[in-house]
């Protein structure tokens, strides 16, 4: 059985969203429902679920930090964010945080469904909307210059300008000209939005 623990601050969707999985899939149990990221937290250590069913916003904090910490200490556990909010930057956000995906709550039945299933399998889901204009910024990365790609790489450890100048013989000021040119080639403003690129497109592998 695939255990489901739903975080939602409102109670009828996760009601709803209990009496669909009952219903569509005789391999999904709900073993649990909370409304807050505090609850999320502790349901998901005393639960230990296959999957999480989280919303983005809850009344205590964001369900990407949720995310984060339930990834940190359970990573055997897959989350999935379930959002009304198309929003690019929360996605890369998700990826960032270790989510297995992000959807939106108009997805039908079914979808949600195989979703669900998907993680449970250690498979990365992105909702159709989204996954267009998130793939557009994927193929940006072919446009990376090697010491870019280097220099990304560092990025996503962790490591702070100088670091990566140090580990790469090169000046903080030089480090800062190679990712000023590398957000403009992937259309980005953060170092946390490149590293997510960059970790996605590689799958977590070494250079």
């Amino acid at each position: 059985m695939i255990r489901v623990l739903l975080v939602d601050d409102h109670e009828m969707v996760r009601a709803g969203l209990r009496a669909l999985l009952r219903k569509a899939a005789v391999d999904v149990e709900v073993v649990g429902e909370v409304g807050t990221v505090g609850e999320a937290l502790q349901a998901a250590a005393r639960l230990r679920p296959t999957v999480v069913l989280m919303d983005l916003r809850l009344p205590d904090g964001s369900g990407i930090e949720a995310c984060r910490e339930i990834r940190s200490e359970l990573p055997d556990v897959h989350v999935l964010i379930l959002t009304s909010y198309p929003d690019e930057q929360a996605v890369m956000a998700t990826i960032m945080a270790g989510a297995a995906g992000y959807l939106l709550k108009d997805i039908g039945h079914e979808a949600l469904v195989r979703a669900i299933r998907d993680a449970a399998a250690g498979k990365r889901i992105l909702d159709t909307q989204l996954s267009a204009r998130v793939g557009r910024r994927m193929e940006r990365l072919d446009a990376l210059a090697p010491q870019e790609r280097r220099i990304l790489a560092l990025v996503v450890e962790g490591k702070t300008n100088k670091e990566i100048g140090a580990a790469l013989s090169l000046s903080d000021k030089t480090v800062k000209n190679y990712l000023s040119n590398a957000f403009q080639k992937l259309n980005v403003t953060r170092r946390s939005q490149a590293a997510a690129l960059y970790e996605r497109e590689r799958g977590g592998k070494p250079n």
